[in-house]
C-alpha cells in the first residue's frame, strides 16, 4: 500500500472513531471468505459496516482520534463492526456472538457502547438482550397495564351505582304495578264508605 492510500485510510479511520460512538471489535482470524460475506450482510441489516483494518494504521487512527482504549485491543487480525448513528448495537452483537458460536472461529475482543469501554464479556450480555422491538412493546404494556387497571377502578363504583340504580328502579316498578293490581279487588272498608243521613 501507498503512503498516500495508507494517510488516506487514517484520515477514513480517524473520521469514523471521531463520529462512532459504538464499535465491536473481532479477530477474525480463520473466517473464510463466504463467512466474512454473511457476517457483513448481518451486521448491516442491523445498521453496521464491518471493516478489516491493519492495525499498525488503527493504532495511528485512534491516537489521533483520541480513542485510547481501543488501542489494547488491535492484537492479532482485527476487524471492526462500526455501528451507525441509528444502527442497533443489540443486533450487532447478536451477529457477532452468534458467528463466534457458529463457526468457533471468530473470537470476540470488546469495544466501545455510546463512548464507554465494553470487553468480550459484555458484548455476549448485550447479545442476550432483547430485541429493540421487544423492549418497546413490554415497555407499552408496562405503561398500558396500570391505565387499564386505573379505567376499570374508575369504571366499577360507576358500574355498581348503575346497577343499584336498575335493582331500586326494578323494586319500585314491581311494588307499585302490585299496589295498582291489588286495589280494584279489595271491598272498601266501614270506614272509606260515607255515612247515610237523614234530611228529611
Amino acid at each position: 500500500m501507498h503512503r498516500q492510500d495508507k494517510e488516506q485510510v487514517v484520515t477514513e479511520l480517524v473520521e469514523r472513531l471521531r463520529s462512532t460512538e459504538s464499535l465491536l471489535v473481532a479477530d477474525y482470524r480463520g473466517l473464510t471468505n463466504a463467512q466474512l460475506g454473511e457476517l457483513r450482510a448481518k451486521l448491516r441489516s442491523s445498521g453496521a459496516q464491518l471493516k478489516i483494518v491493519k492495525n499498525t494504521l488503527t493504532r495511528r487512527a485512534a491516537a489521533e482520534a483520541g480513542a485510547e482504549s481501543l488501542l489494547a485491543l488491535l492484537e492479532g487480525p482485527t476487524a471492526i463492526a462500526f455501528v451507525e448513528a441509528d444502527g442497533d448495537p443489540v443486533g450487532v452483537a447478536k451477529a457477532l456472538a452468534d458467528t463466534a458460536k457458529d463457526t468457533k472461529v471468530l473470537a470476540l475482543r470488546g469495544g466501545l457502547l455510546s463512548g464507554r469501554s465494553i470487553g468480550s464479556a459484555e458484548i455476549e450480555e448485550l447479545a442476550k438482550l432483547p430485541a429493540p422491538e421487544i423492549v418497546k412493546s413490554q415497555l407499552v404494556g408496562a405503561i398500558v397495564a396500570p391505565l387499564t387497571q386505573l379505567v376499570g377502578l374508575l369504571a366499577a363504583p360507576l358500574r355498581d351505582l348503575v346497577g343499584l340504580l336498575d335493582a331500586r328502579i326494578d323494586q319500585l316498578g314491581d311494588g307499585g304495578a302490585s299496589a295498582a293490581a291489588e286495589s280494584p279487588n279489595e271491598e272498601p272498608s266501614s270506614a272509606d264508605v260515607p255515612e247515610e243521613t237523614d234530611e228529611n
